[in-house]
């Protein structure tokens, strides 16, 4: 049963921009840390970013800082959200949304960094991005 399920993706020009958005009627979003991962061919996956269940902890790997942004849907909790902006051929892959609770403090969930697969239980299938002239 798929879980969670992206869509998006597609294919840009280098310095283009994409939206991701992660949905599902199965798992309820709001009650999970979300992240977004990926993972390009012949290279493992890595976490890009995540959001706690509070939005203000937000994580992002180093080589996508100041470019993508994980946000939550204000309407409607049950999305997620990858704005990737000035997207390079470095950073085409299948990107899959996930969702977990990592750690938990303060009456919320949280990521933990660096941002690992185990710590996720619910998946999508991903989408592909893939950047290039």
């Amino acid at each position: 049963q798929v879980q969670l399920v992206e869509s998006g993706g597609g294919l840009v020009q280098p310095g283009g921009s994409l939206r991701l958005s992660c949905t599902s009627s199965v798992v309820t979003l709001k009650d999970y840390a979300v992240a977004w991962f990926r993972q390009a061919p012949g290279k493992e996956r890595e976490g890009v970013a995540c959001i706690s269940t509070s939005d203000p902890d937000l994580y992002y790997i180093e080589s996508v800082r100041g470019r993508f942004t994980i946000s939550r849907d204000n309407a409607n909790r049950n999305t997620v959200y990858l704005h990737m902006n000035i997207l390079n051929p470095e950073d085409t892959a299948v990107y899959y949304c996930a969702a977990g609770r990592p750690s938990y403090f303060l009456n919320e969930y949280r990521c933990l960094v660096p941002i690992r697969s185990h710590e996720y239980n619910y998946w999508g299938l991903g989408t592909q991005v893939t950047v290039s002239p």
